[in-house]
């Protein structure tokens, strides 16, 4: 069946696959930059500097003897982040078909070395691969790598979408591998989130629910004996259910947490009057920067900032639905499905509603890997959204016509 494109009488295909190539779209083919979600973003990553600085000025005093050591790094990590997020904008979104299979690959021989002792160990997981003074995070690497294997091959496999051996197995043993070898390293919250991704889109582009019903079905209780094997992550489970009971032990860092935004109530304390990052909440300025959030804001602050993440949730949602092709239409899903999870994940471990998960908050978090690429991910959005189906017609890769998912469906529904 050939898709109707709204924008064209009849149903016509618009410009060929070939016409539409190249490493970037001339301004005359495409629309201008998405300003209200480069605005939240960059609006973001400013206020993720100031609390970087406020959350670590005590803790980086103390162990490097300068308070703004998280501060300069983190403000050099944010603009190779912008100029990162401003190359993502320019290009032509189905250039990276070319580079996922090489991307994918070198996320995963970065996870296996850092699972097998080359990686650097930080609280007990190997998630870092070090390059001198910078360290690389190969999760990261990983979550933005399956959103492009998965967009990319669903996308050229659209027709097959609804097969086993096709459409659905072969992208569930590519993400079981993956998830894996981050179980092994271990982390946990990165398996969760590709798990989650991989689900996501397969719904997304058409996938026959029974299917998925079948993985959820087999996944749950795989994840469970993944859960009760391991000590470290039953203990997590145990604080979880009751964190005030271990708060004098494994509980400690998540009970802190909560009694931040105990203390910040609805205005907080004031910024950088915080008292929790003086030694008493571990990781203040990384996993945990939402509580300093919650303390020294307050609810208000806390709901300004999660109405900052739905604004981009809202203009990724409508990028995908807007865009020119499947392929186009999966990676602004997947982009922005990876974005909100994380944040819901991280504020739920930070209000101990969600076992400990230690992922990262997007945009504010110290930390280069994540700010760097998530940034990435975020202009390949907006490239997204300046081709849309009103302007550059394109066609899935390897395919005359344009398969219909069901997110595609309603966008040519609400067209």
């Amino acid at each position: 069946m050939r898709a109707r494109h709204p924008a064209l009488p009849g149903g016509s295909a618009g410009p060929s696959r070939r016409e539409n190539e190249g490493s970037v779209i001339g301004d005359s083919q495409r629309g201008p930059v998405d300003g209200v979600l480069a605005s939240a973003v960059i609006l973001l990553v400013g206020f993720g500097i100031v609390m970087v600085y406020s959350s670590s000025a005590v803790f980086a005093a103390r162990e490097y003897g300068d308070p703004m050591h998280f501060l300069i790094r983190q403000s050099i990590f944010a603009v190779a982040g912008l100029v990162a997020m401003w190359i993502g904008s320019r290009l032509d979104y189905r250039t990276l078909q070319r580079v996922t299979y090489p991307v994918l690959v070198l996320a995963g021989i970065g996870l296996l070395l850092s699972a097998t002792g080359i990686g650097t160990r930080v609280g007990g997981a190997a998630r870092w691969i070090r390059l001198g003074p910078i360290g690389i995070q190969p999760s990261e690497v990983a979550k933005v790598g399956m959103i492009l294997y998965l967009s990319y091959s669903l996308a050229k496999k659209a027709e097959k979408v609804k097969t086993f051996t096709i459409g659905f197995l072969p992208h569930v043993v590519v993400a079981g591998l993956f998830m894996t070898i981050c179980l092994g390293q271990p982390d946990f919250g990165s398996a969760v989130i590709i798990a989650f991704t991989t689900f996501a889109l397969l719904f997304v582009a058409g996938a026959r629910m029974g299917y998925l019903l079948g993985a959820v079905l087999v996944a749950v209780p795989l994840a469970w004996l993944a859960v009760v094997s391991s000590a470290y992550r039953m203990e997590r489970i145990r604080v979880f259910l009751d964190p005030l009971r271990y708060r004098l032990g494994a509980g400690y860092q998540v009970s802190e947490s909560i009694l931040s935004f105990g203390v910040g109530g609805v205005t907080g304390v004031g910024l950088g009057d915080g008292r929790q990052k003086l030694m008493y909440l571990p990781a203040a300025h990384n996993d945990f920067i939402g509580a300093i959030v919650g303390e020294e804001l307050g609810l208000v602050g806390v709901l300004c900032l999660l109405a900052c993440f739905a604004v981009i949730t809202w203009r990724g949602v409508r990028a995908a639905l807007r865009a020119a092709d499947v392929y186009g239409m999966l990676v602004a899903f997947g982009i922005t499905l990876l974005i909100g999870m994380q944040v819901l994940v991280n504020f739920g471990v930070t209000m101990g509603v969600l076992p400990t998960k230690g992922l990262t908050l997007p945009f504010v978090s110290y930390g280069g890997s994540s700010l760097v690429l998530s940034l990435f991910a975020v202009g390949v959005l907006l490239s997204v959204s300046r081709t849309t189906s009103t302007s550059v017609l394109g066609e899935a890769p390897g395919s005359g016509e344009k398969p219909i998912g069901v997110v595609a469906r309603g966008a040519q529904a609400a067209a």
